[in-house]
C-alpha cells in the first residue's frame, strides 16, 4: 500500500470512528474521545496537517525559567531513563502544563530525524495543536497513556509510538508530562513503566527541592516500602503542620486531595508527635519505626528526617571523623574541580581485541570521572571484579582503598555489620571496640558491591540512603559517619526483571544504575586466542606452547564458567604439561570431548573460517556507540532465540523483513551463523 492510500485509510478510520461509523481497526476509548475532540472542539481535519507552533528564543526562555526546579528536577531521571531503554530511534521529553517541549533527550540523528516533523524542544505538542499524541492527550486525560502509531490524529505520525506520564506538584496540579517517543517497538513493550518510575522519581524529587527546609517523613503500611517509590512522603514545618505530601501519602492517609491535608497537624495523621517520631527513628537507627494513625485504626512504618542544616529540638549528628577518613578530603576537593584524565593504559589490559569489551571499556573510561554509579553485569566468571579493580586504578578516587563485598557469599544475619559496621557493644558478640563497616572502610575510594541482586530487601532501603545522603550510621550508634565513595555493582541477574517480580527495589536500581556496562561471556569473544596467550603468561615465566589441536579445542568449547575456568583449565595444562606443549591429554574431558580425529581437519577450517569473519567486522563494530552496540546485542539475542529465522524476528519486532535487514545491515550483523539462509539466497537489503 503506498503511504498516500495508508494516510487515506487513516484519515477514514478517524472519522467513522467520531461519526459512530463501522470501523475495520479497534480504537480505545480514550483515543475516540481524544479523536472526538480534536474535530468538534478544536476544528482539526486529520487530512490537513500543520506542523506544531514553535515558540521563540525569548518565550521558551521565559517557559523555562519559571520551570527551573522541574527541569532541574527532571534531568538525570531523563539521561537514566534514556540509558536503559537504550534505543537510539527514541526520545525523551519533558513539556510543561501547555505542552511546549521544555527539555528533550535523544540521539543527534533521531532528533534531526523527527525536527521536520515539529517534535523539537519549544514546539507546542497540546490536542488543540498536534492532534492526538502522547504529550498532548496525557495532558488532557491527567493520567499515564500510550499512542501507539495509528492512535495519532495526523497520519503523519503514524510512525510514532508514545509513552506519557503527567508529573503533578506538591499541590496536585499537572507541572508537565514525561514522555518517550520512538520509532521503534522495540523497547515500548515496558517503556510506559519505566515512563511511570521515572516520573515518581522526579516527583519526590520536586517535592524534595521544593521543601529542603521542611522534616521529611516516609511511611508505608509495610517496612520494606519505606523510602521506595510506593512510599508515601510527607514535608512537615517546624510547628508540626504538614505542608506538602505525594500521592502516596494522601492514598494510604485517606485524603482525595493535598488541600484536605494541609495545614493540619501531623498528630492529626498519626499517633505520635513529630518530636516524638524524629527521636524514635534516631534511635533506631533509621530503621522504620512503628507508628499508628491517628484513630488507631491502620499500622504504619515510618522514618522522620529533620533537614541536614536542621538546629533546635532534636536532630541527626553529623559526623566527620578524620580518623576514619585520612587525608582525603583536600585530595576530594582537588578531582572536584580538576577531574582527571583517564589513565586508558592502566585499563587496557583488559581488553585484547573484542570490539565490545573495547566499546565498554571506553565507555566506562568516561563515566568513571564524572563518579557516576556503574553497574557491571555479566555472567559468573566474566572478570566482574577485575573490571571494577581497573575502573578503580582510573577513577578519581583511585588515591583510595577498593573495598570489594559479595553480597552473595556473605550470610543475611552479616551482611548489615559488615556494610555498615557497629558501635562497641551493639549486640552479643560483638568486637569489644566495635567494627567499621565496608562502606566506611570505602571512605575516599571505591566501593564494589557484587552480586548486588542477592542483598536482601530489608537492606536495601538502608543502602539507598546511603547513597542518597552520602552518610552512614553503624549498628546502635546514634551518629552519623559522612562518606564519598564511587559505587560500583555488579551482578550476574537482570535487575529490572527483578524489580518487576518484587525481588528488588525500584528506587535503589534507579541510583545503582547511572550506566550499565555489559561483559560478553568468554564463549561470545572473538579475542579467545590472544586471551589464552595473556593468561598463560600470567601463571609463568616461561609459558608453553599449545599444539593445534589444544589450541582449537580451547577455541570451541562454550565455558560456562567463562574466564574463571579458562584460567583453572590453563593452570592444570601448565601442571601436567611440565614444560612441554600443551595437548589435548593436558585438558579436562569435557573441554576435549567433542572434538575426534576424524573430524578434526573440517572443524579446524570451520573455526578458521569464523575466527576470520569476525575479525573482518571487528572494524565495523568498533564504529559503533555504546548504544548500538546495545541495540547489537538485543537483535542477536532474538536472532539466537528464532534459531536466525528472519522472518520469525521481524514479527517478534513488528516490523517488515527489510527493515530488518537494513537494521541487521546498519548494526553490522552477518548472515553467517547456523540457520541463516543458505547461500544464494536474494536479500533485499535495499528495498
Amino acid at each position: 500500500m503506498s503511504l498516500l492510500a495508508d494516510s487515506n485509510t487513516h484519515v477514514r478510520e478517524v472519522l467513522n470512528v467520531v461519526n459512530h461509523q463501522l470501523t475495520t481497526r479497534p480504537t480505545s476509548e480514550c483515543v475516540a474521545q481524544s479523536w472526538t475532540r480534536c474535530i468538534n472542539e478544536f476544528q482539526l481535519d486529520p487530512a490537513r496537517f500543520v506542523p506544531p507552533p514553535v515558540l521563540t528564543e525569548y518565550e521558551l526562555s521565559a517557559r523555562r525559567e519559571a520551570l527551573g526546579d522541574l527541569i532541574a528536577c527532571s534531568k538525570l531521571e531523563m539521561t537514566t531513563l534514556y540509558q536503559q531503554l537504550a534505543d537510539p530511534e527514541l526520545a525523551v521529553v519533558l513539556v510543561d502544563s501547555g505542552g511546549v517541549i521544555v527539555h528533550q533527550v535523544s540521539s543527534v540523528p533521531f532528533a534531526e530525524a523527527v525536527a521536520g516533523d515539529g517534535f523539537r524542544v519549544g514546539a507546542l505538542w497540546s490536542e488543540r495543536e498536534a492532534g492526538t499524541n502522547g504529550m498532548g492527550t496525557c495532558l488532557a486525560e491527567r493520567d499515564c497513556i500510550a499512542v501507539c502509531q495509528h492512535e495519532h490524529f495526523y497520519p503523519r505520525y503514524t510512525s510514532l509510538t508514545c509513552s506519557a506520564a503527567p508529573i503533578f506538584d506538591d499541590g496536585g496540579e499537572i507541572a508537565g508530562v514525561l514522555d518517550v517517543t520512538s520509532r521503534s517497538k522495540l523497547l515500548q513493550q515496558h517503556s510506559l513503566v519505566l515512563v511511570g518510575m521515572s516520573r515518581q522519581m522526579i516527583e519526590n524529587r520536586l517535592l524534595d527541592a521544593r521543601y529542603r527546609h521542611a522534616n521529611m517523613i516516609h511511611f508505608h503500611s509495610r517496612p520494606e516500602f519505606v523510602g521506595t517509590l510506593h512510599g508515601g512522603k510527607l514535608a512537615v514545618g517546624d510547628d508540626s503542620t504538614v505542608l506538602a505530601a505525594n500521592r502516596s501519602a494522601l492514598f494510604q492517609l485517606g485524603f482525595r486531595s493535598l488541600s484536605e491535608l494541609r495545614g493540619r497537624r501531623i498528630e492529626e495523621a498519626f499517633n505520635a508527635s513529630l518530636e516524638d517520631m524524629i527521636a524514635r527513628s534516631i534511635r533506631g537507627s533509621f530503621h522504620p519505626v512503628t507508628v499508628y494513625s491517628a484513630n488507631a485504626t491502620n499500622r504504619f512504618f515510618l522514618v522522620a528526617q529533620t533537614p541536614q542544616n536542621a538546629t533546635g529540638r532534636v536532630t541527626r549528628v553529623l559526623v566527620s571523623d578524620s580518623a576514619l577518613r585520612g587525608n582525603t578530603a583536600e585530595k576530594h576537593e582537588k578531582h572536584e574541580k580538576h577531574p582527571p584524565v583517564p589513565k586508558l593504559d592502566e585499563i587496557a589490559h583488559l581488553e585484547f581485541g573484542d570490539p565490545r569489551m573495547a566499546s565498554q571499556i571506553q565507555l566506562a573510561a568516561r563515566v568513571i570521572q564524572r563518579k557516576i554509579p556503574i553497574v557491571l553485569r555479566g555472567q559468573t566468571g566474566t572478570g566482574k571484579e577485575v573490571f571494577a579493580q581497573a575502573l578503580h586504578s582510573i577513577s578519581p578516587h583511585a588515591d583510595g582503598p577498593f573495598v570489594p563485598v559479595n553480597c552473595a557469599s556473605l550470610p543475611e544475619n552479616l551482611i548489615e555489620s559488615e556494610l555498615f559496621g557497629y558501635r562497641a557493644g551493639a549486640f552479643t558478640g560483638a568486637q569489644r571496640e566495635g567494627r567499621r563497616g565496608k562502606i566506611v572502610q570505602a571512605n575516599g575510594g571505591t566501593l564494589f558491591l557484587d552480586e548486588i541482586g542477592d542483598m536482601p530487601l530489608v537492606l536495601q532501603a538502608r543502602l539507598l540512603r546511603v547513597i542518597e545522603e552520602h552518610e552512614v550510621t553503624p549498628l546502635g550508634a546514634e551518629t552519623t559517619v559522612k562518606v564519598n565513595f564511587q559505587l560500583i555493582s555488579a551482578s550476574h541477574r537482570n535487575l529490572l526483571e527483578l524489580v518487576q517480580s518484587g525481588q528488588f527495589r525500584e528506587d535503589l536500581y534507579y541510583r545503582l544504575k547511572g550506566v550499565e556496562l555489559n561483559l560478553p561471556a568468554l564463549r561470545e569473544r572473538v579475542d579467545k586466542l590472544p586471551l589464552i596467550h595473556h593468561l598463560l603468561a600470567n601463571e609463568t615465566d616461561d609459558p608453553p606452547d599449545l599444539t593445534a589441536e589444544a589450541e582449537h579445542a580451547l577455541l570451541t568449547y562454550a565455558w560456562p564458567g567463562n574466564i574463571r575456568q579458562l584460567r583453572h583449565v590453563l593452570q592444570m595444562a601448565i601442571a601436567l604439561s611440565d614444560g612441554e606443549p600443551i595437548r589435548c591429554e593436558h585438558l579436562p574431558p569435557e573441554v576435549t570431548q567433542r572434538m575426534s580425529a576424524v573430524d578434526m581437519p573440517t572443524a579446524l577450517r570451520l573455526a578458521s573460517a569464523d575466527i576470520d569473519g569476525h575479525l573482518a567486522d571487528e572494524a565495523d563494530i568498533s564504529s559503533l556507540n555504546a548504544i548500538q552496540l546495545n541495540e547489537r546485542d538485543t537483535v542477536l539475542s532474538l536472532l539466537d532465540e528464532h534459531r536466525w529465522n528472519v522472518s520469525n524476528v521481524a514479527k517478534a519486532l513488528g516490523i517488515s523483513r527489510n527493515t530488518l535487514y537494513r537494521k541487521m545491515r546498519r548494526l553490522h550483523i552477518r548472515l553467517s551463523h547456523e540457520g541463516s539462509p543458505p547461500d544464494g539466497m536474494p536479500l533485499d537489503l535495499d528495498a
